[in-house]
């Protein structure tokens, strides 16, 4: 039925061809026809770069060799750069040796079953700083080696040389951590579609072109050729030819940004249709990937430094420093600099204090350090800021000054600035968004700011959304209705997510609107964010947009669901709906991707206590401890889960434990308390809360408690002194007063 229904459409659209006159109609039905044949684009409409040489030789001969070039190639004699003349390499107890067959590529090193076999190597994977290697597995799965080959240098090092990986582990190389299909391919090869089923596991990943192409960029060459065929002189580009020199600097950015930014994928494949936001979610600067002040601190990229830029503010883009086809700078040493900022203020001993052509002479070295990532490869800074050493010393955030000089601290840098500048004489975002993410007292007041000035970078607005969840979000609830409404797509959709971790029921018709917004991110957020509403509480004017929105949906959580977050977005699905059964099988799921994650595990775990599967819960808080014995709320779990069950002895245990890894948890004395008074040890009971309140001397629950268990055992005296001290500090809280006047009756 469905070719039936392909073909009737192919018979009206070339008989509307025929009598098709105007350019733009033909346009237009072209792309309309397009969408509709194919859930993504066919092979057919990419012709090679042999084809786009033809006109575009320059630039064919600049790309040639480049990165994206050599992004992914076939293994043979010519693309393999490593040593595989027999040669072995040790790391973290596993021993990989590379030789060849006759022609043929072959490592032998530890598998997924933690046994050592003999695989193939099917494709080269980057050029330099270093090249990776793929093999092929059962599944449509493909895997890139955690050894890979030092290209600067010429030998094999690891990716992780820090890491002991078990071979069950997420991040062995035979698993997803290294997969390639979900990892690698989407940037390193043209239209890729990875084709992941769900039912059995597998993939049936396919593209068009084995590299990053012209037309990765550029887009599907076909109707481009056909155009200047039929039009000639008179031939004007449309929006079907991507990354032209009238493309915007931000829209440029924002194309080049798919793959040079952390990201989320929300389509089921880049179509290169829409902008970025239709297809991908980028990055927030939080904790564990950016530093507070938004300098890089894991694998982030580059689109998230670059947007918090003021070269970005200013209409500046990756081509006006990086040749857009050899990928190479355009200007060496501060001649690329020098392309706007004058040469004789800024290059200048007067400005960096250092000898001229040194390296502390060098723009980048102050305004754009970087980090080594994948063992090897150093990666600059894009949000070109200006050092900060006071903020490092108030923060603790990185500058470049100590960097640099490592024998020297922050308080030598900041003393050194202001010799040289003065004091700081302007107010950089990082100052308001630093002490925010890193959750101070009355923080919020700045990130308040930060979201309101829509002077300041999306993404250090969105940034500010999400930081202000740390704290008391019910008070700022009209603030981020009010931002559903915001211009920035970035800041609608985290403020939807954090409205969704509230309480979604509350915030259904504020949501519902959005379902019909311009960017797909959006759209899919808010349907998410709508889980618990079911289809016939859908008013009749949203129902079309709910509908469309479920399948995009949909289409994420499955394209996704290789991942553990997709597997946890789809089991919060079904949680937020109020079915935990299906929320229990999805945490189990996504378990089996990853089974040493204690994350997904904690979750699990207190899913089947709520659940009333008390063994699964146990046998689960205990494997934990297993695996990490010094984390201190596995022990206060537990403990809560023994006690439910009156195994108190058990779990007096259990919180002694706790009460050793997380000394200043005021929860674990309260509850131990109880449990002691509950087996008539009323001495260790009151014991145990005279040891809390040494840690927190003002605690009402451990203060209240402490009274309670002074009244049960008829020391009425000691109970008035603690009712006392707790009306003093909470004179507003009546039922104090009551208690006070019943033990004025003993």
């Amino acid at each position: 039925m469905r070719f039936i229904q392909h073909f009737f459409l192919i018979i009206v659209f070339c008989a509307f061809i025929a009598s098709c006159k105007e350019k733009n109609e033909y346009q237009s039905v072209f792309k309309e026809i397009e969408v509709r044949l194919y859930d993504s684009i066919s092979d057919d409409f990419f012709l090679g770069d042999k084809k786009c040489k033809e006109c575009h030789q320059k630039e064919f001969k600049n790309w040639k060799g480049s990165h994206h070039d050599k992004a992914m190639e076939v293994a043979n004699s010519e693309t393999v750069l490593g040593n595989f003349k027999n040669i072995t390499f040790e790391s973290q107890g596993v021993t990989s040796r590379f030789f060849k067959k006759g022609k043929d590529f072959f490592v032998n090193t530890e598998g997924p079953d933690g046994n050592y076999h003999d695989y193939k190597i099917a494709y080269t994977c980057g050029v330099f700083p270093l090249q990776q290697y793929i093999v092929k597995f059962p599944n449509g799965r493909y895997q890139c080696l955690k050894t890979a080959w030092d290209s600067k240098v010429g030998k094999w090092f690891d990716l992780y040389p820090d890491f002991k990986i078990v071979h069950s582990e997420w991040l062995h190389w035979s698993r997803g951590g290294l997969n390639w299909n979900t990892m690698c391919a989407d940037c390193h090869s043209t239209n890729v579609r990875k084709n992941y089923r769900r039912e059995t596991d597998s993939y049936n990943t396919k593209y068009s072109l084995i590299n990053v192409s012209c037309e990765a960029c550029h887009g599907p060459g076909k109707q481009h050729v056909n155009d200047v065929a039929r039009l000639g002189e008179d031939y004007v580009n449309s929006d079907t030819f991507l990354m032209t020199s009238n493309t915007s600097p931000k829209e440029l950015v924002d194309q080049c940004a798919r793959c040079h930014m952390r990201r989320e994928q929300f389509s089921k494949a880049y179509d290169f249709k829409g902008t970025m936001l239709d297809h991908y979610f980028p990055q927030l600067i939080e904790e564990e990937r950016y530093h507070a002040d938004g300098q890089i601190l894991d694998e982030v990229y580059v689109y998230g430094s670059f947007v918090q830029s003021k070269m970005y503010q200013n209409n500046i883009s990756c081509t006006n420093c990086h040749n857009a086809h050899s990928l190479k700078l355009k200007f060496e040493g501060n001649a690329l600099c020098a392309q706007c900022h004058e040469p004789q203020k800024y290059n200048a001993k007067t400005h960096h204090a250092h000898n001229i052509n040194s390296e502390g002479a060098q723009c980048v070295n102050c305004h754009m350090p970087g980090n080594y990532y994948m063992g090897n490869d150093f990666r600059r800074d894009h949000s070109l800021r200006v050092p900060r050493p006071d903020l490092s010393l108030k923060y603790g955030t990185p500058n470049a000054c100590t960097n640099c000089h490592n024998d020297k601290d922050d308080e030598w840098a900041w003393s050194s600035f202001k010799k040289l500048y003065g004091t700081v004489d302007s107010i950089h975002f990082s100052e308001k968004l630093i002490p925010g993410i890193q959750g101070e007292v009355n923080a919020h007041e700045g990130l308040l700011a930060l979201i309101q000035d829509k002077k300041h970078p999306e993404i250090v607005r969105a940034s500010a959304v999400k930081a202000l969840e740390k704290y008391n979000t019910t008070i700022f609830i009209q603030q981020y209705i009010d931002l559903l409404e915001d211009d920035s797509p970035l800041v609608r959709a985290t403020s939807i997510d954090v409205l969704s971790g509230i309480n979604n029921r509350n915030y259904v018709s504020y949501f519902l609107p959005l379902l019909k917004d311009t960017k797909r991110t959006v759209r899919i957020k808010a349907f998410y964010g709508l889980s618990s509403l079911a289809k016939e509480e859908v008013p009749e004017v949203y129902k079309k947009d709910y509908d469309k929105v479920k399948k995009e949906f949909w289409n994420h959580v499955n394209s996704n669901y290789d991942f553990v977050g997709g597997r946890v977005k789809e089991a919060n699905y079904y949680l937020k709906k109020g079915n935990v059964n299906k929320g229990i099988e999805g945490y189990e799921n996504a378990l089996k991707i990853d089974e040493l994650n204690n994350s997904l595990r904690l979750t699990l775990a207190n899913l089947y206590y709520q659940n009333n599967t008390f063994n699964k819960a146990e046998s689960l808080f205990k494997k934990v401890i297993e695996l990490e014995p010094e984390y201190g709320p596995v022990y206060y779990s537990l403990a809560l889960l023994l006690a439910e069950q009156n195994r108190v002895e058990e779990a007096i245990e259990q919180l002694q434990k706790a009460k050793i890894k997380m000394p200043t948890n005021n929860r674990v004395y309260y509850n131990l308390s109880l449990l002691y008074n509950k087996k008539g040890d009323y001495k260790n009971a009151e014991k145990i809360l005279y040891e809390g309140l040494k840690v927190a001397p003002n605690n009402e629950s451990l203060l209240y408690t402490l009274a309670y268990q002074f009244y049960t055992t008829d020391n009425y005296k000691k109970s008035r002194t603690i009712i006392k001290r707790l009306i003093k500090l909470h004179p507003e809280n009546p039922q104090y007063m009551r208690f006070l006047d019943e033990l004025k009756t003993k």
